[in-house]
């Protein structure tokens, strides 16, 4: 028969002769099926909680002709049912998927029962021993093991009449296994904070298949909930009570005093908590709430306690370590040190080429030379591998050092098992959100000391809260700002343009006269800017520079979306860096192949891989369904049905590359991106660039940019818990 074009969706029937591939995890399934009206076997590919040889199955979707695998149906819908045939029954008996019976044992329990062996099975188990070799422990096996099928077929027969997708279901069971039918007919609005994937509206539309009300309590509560975390997605730890019911008005499309009442009842549960920020009444969500609270009191806690070393004669430590290190410290530098050896907490933060690495190092060998046991860490892999090679002394992420378990979900340091160490030092501080700050406090023992390294005008935090603004800003505890850049720093055109911009002024675009490490390169609109930016990175570059275009140039975007957005550029930068041959795997809207440069885009405690993390997939197995990643040496595997936790890395967004560093960075700086363009999202991005920064766009925008300090207000109250009285520990 000759198939349908893509567009068109059909129906496909028949028996399963053969299950290519199933994941356990995700449900996606490879079957060669014995199709109604198709003399050969059909290649169907779908999601499926379980599937076996034998099955009959019933599938909507629709005909892809894959360039490796031939013509294919992709069943966007998959519902399978028990065989009714006696070969049917023979192939789904012997598949392995009932606990106790192989192939053997199928062909015997065919024999004796035909086409009733399942009725047998379900209503006369004891008649399973009149077949040879079946005694009562495998007997008992085999009754359980159709007992559990019958519940995962339960279970999705339910989540298909309630209009959720295959894939979702099977995500669905995953999580809640045997209670999936009652958490979901009990509050389908569990989904949306339990499962990754399923936002408020695809829940919303689940409980009104079920019948729930719009104007159900149960509906309205979640979407406060939900108001109040996709917040958080924008920084905040809560909001102004009157934004908070306007937002959570718009979603529900319910009455005001009905929200009212919602808020009242999440409010007695202490589902949020009400504060006030300055003059304003906000609501938190409660877990974030108490974690900035926590924050202050762990902090307090560090500050209250003694030295962990002896007094250090600074009049002495400073001339033994500029003998150490060759270096002569100026006074802004010889001050740091001097407070940070007196300190119990304290912070230094400043942009490029101020010396704070001198500062830390200084800090560490001097107290190394005392026998004070130093721990280092930073938030993400990158910025740990760069602290390790300034100081030369080991750092860990923040996860790796609280040693994160990942079947406890949580850390096994905190208040009850410390870290072991006289002095704890965090750089890039500015990326860490207030969960994570509250963790790595509470591991701090009391007798140690805290110094707190980041620059103040980078991007705040991709997650909630601004952690160093509001500790600087608080006043809290000493704080030392460098704001002199060095000689050899001021030789660098990147770093005399990231303070420029800081200080809000256009920086010199004007082409430099012979080599430099900073170009403006003109781009009229988008289109010129794309072909622009390829040139750039694939040809221009590496010629002039002898960059390698995959490994060491990134192109890091104010915006996502949009014609010079991260998204678009990928897939024109990919197609011309690493064009996809036969090893290849399309999922989600991306093609993977070996060679391609990838971002890990959440955390993933299990694999040790968090969001922002970049890796080079070393292969494309098709016949195990899955592609190794290459992260900093480590070969981490993930099967197709994960592969939405990965992105084609050519281009990423200037929030996701906090905390790298790269050889060279290209940036386009467009009038599109108006909504994005601040000061402190362009001077995060060109102090990315270690060796060259590459500008491609309008000199307007980048004026609109270094013009625009207002970055959005993030709503936190960390700073006045920290001005607040300090709290009496005991």
């Amino acid at each position: 028969m000759k198939p349908p074009t893509e567009s068109t969706s059909e129906i496909l029937a028949g028996l399963v002769e053969r299950v290519t591939f199933h994941s356990q995890e995700s449900g996606f399934c490879v079957l060669r099926v014995k199709a109604r009206g198709h003399r050969d076997l059909v290649t169907t590919v779908g999601h499926a909680a379980m599937i076996s040889a034998g099955e009959w199955i019933t599938a909507s979707g629709v005909w892809l002709n894959d360039r490796n695998h031939g013509l294919q149906f992709k069943a966007h819908f998959l519902k399978t049912s028990a065989p009714s045939t006696v070969d049917g029954i023979e192939k789904y008996l012997g598949s392995g998927m009932i606990r106790g019976i192989g192939p053997v044992y199928a062909k015997r329990l065919v024999k004796a029962f035909g086409k009733d062996v399942f009725d047998i099975i379900e209503a006369a188990p004891e008649r399973l021993r009149e077949v040879t070799g079946i005694g009562p422990m495998r007997a008992a096996k085999i009754i359980a093991g159709w007992a559990d099928q019958k519940v995962i077929r339960e279970i999705m027969v339910f989540l298909h009449q309630h209009g959720v997708g295959t894939a979702r279901a099977v995500r669905i069971f995953k999580t809640y296994g045997t209670d999936a039918v009652q958490v979901m007919s009990e509050n389908p609005y569990r989904l949306a904070k339990d499962i990754r994937g399923i936002g408020f509206r695809t829940a919303d539309l689940i409980a009104e298949k079920l019948g729930i009300e719009k104007t159900a309590m149960i509906r309205v509560r979640a979407g406060i909930s939900f108001a109040l975390s996709e917040a958080m997605g924008d920084g905040h730890c809560g909001l102004p009570r009157a934004d908070l019911i306007g937002l959570a008005g718009k979603l529900l499309e319910v009455v005001q005093p009905l929200i009212e009442s919602a808020l009242l009842e999440e409010l007695a549960e202490e589902t949020v908590t009400a504060d006030r920020v300055g003059d304003a009444d906000c609501i938190f969500l409660t877990g974030l709430y108490l974690a900035e609270r926590g924050i202050a009191e762990q902090i307090k806690r560090i500050r209250a306690g003694a030295l962990p070393w002896p007094d250090i004669d600074a009049s002495k430590a400073l001339p033994w370590i500029e003998g150490k290190t060759g270096l002569t410290l100026a006074a802004s530098q010889a001050e740091a040190i001097r407070t940070a050896l007196r300190s119990k907490a304290m912070v230094i933060t400043g942009g490029p080429g101020v010396g704070k690495t001198t500062i830390v190092n200084s800090i560490l060998r001097i107290l190394a030379a005392k026998g004070v046991k130093l721990l280092l860490c930073a938030p993400t892999g990158r910025a740990a591998k760069r602290m390790t090679e300034a100081t030369g002394m080991e750092a860990k992420t923040i996860h790796r050092l609280l040693e994160f378990d990942p079947k406890a979900f949580g850390f096994k340091r905190n208040d009850e098992n410390p870290l072991d160490c006289d002095l704890l030092v965090i750089d890039e501080s500015s990326m860490v959100d207030v969960l994570l700050m509250q963790s790595l406090m509470k591991a701090v023992p009391s007798g140690a000391a805290l110094l707190i390294v980041g620059d103040i005008d980078q991007l705040p935090s991709v997650g909630p809260g601004q952690v160093l603004a509001d500790i600087i800003g608080s006043g809290a505890v000493p704080v030392m700002r460098l704001t002199e850049v060095f000689r050899q720093a001021a030789q660098s055109k990147i770093i005399t343009t990231a303070h420029a911009i800081n200080a809000g002024h256009l920086p010199d675009l004007g082409k430099p006269e012979g080599d430099a490490d900073f170009y403006f390169v003109s781009a009229a609109d988008p289109e010129q800017a794309v072909k622009r930016i390829v040139e750039l990175v694939a040809k221009r570059i590496p010629q002039r520079f002898g960059f390698d275009p995959i490994k060491d140039i990134q192109v890091l975007c104010p915006m996502n979306r949009g014609g010079v957005g991260a998204r678009s550029l990928n897939i024109e930068l990919q197609a011309v860096l690493n064009p996809a041959g036969e090893k290849k795997v399309e999922r989600f809207g991306w093609t993977f192949a070996p060679g391609d440069k990838v971002m890990q885009i959440e955390n993933d405690y299990d694999k040790d891989v968090y969001n922002g993390d970049i890796g080079m997939i070393e292969d494309v197995d098709i016949d195990e369904a899955e592609l190794a990643v290459n992260f900093d040496g480590r070969s981490v595997s993930f099967p197709f049905g994960e592969l939405d936790t990965l992105v084609p890395a050519y281009a990423a967004t200037i929030h996701k590359s906090q905390g790298s560093e790269y050889p060279a960075v290209v940036i386009p700086v467009m009038t599109q991106h108006y909504a994005m363009l601040q000061r402190n999202l362009i001077y995060t991005g060109v102090t990315r660039g270690k060796k060259l920064v590459v500008l491609v766009g309008q000199k307007k925008a980048v004026a609109i940019a270094v013009k625009n300090v207002s970055g959005r207000r993030r709503w936190s109250k960390l700073d006045e818990w920290l001005i607040s009285e300090p709290k009496i520990f005991t």
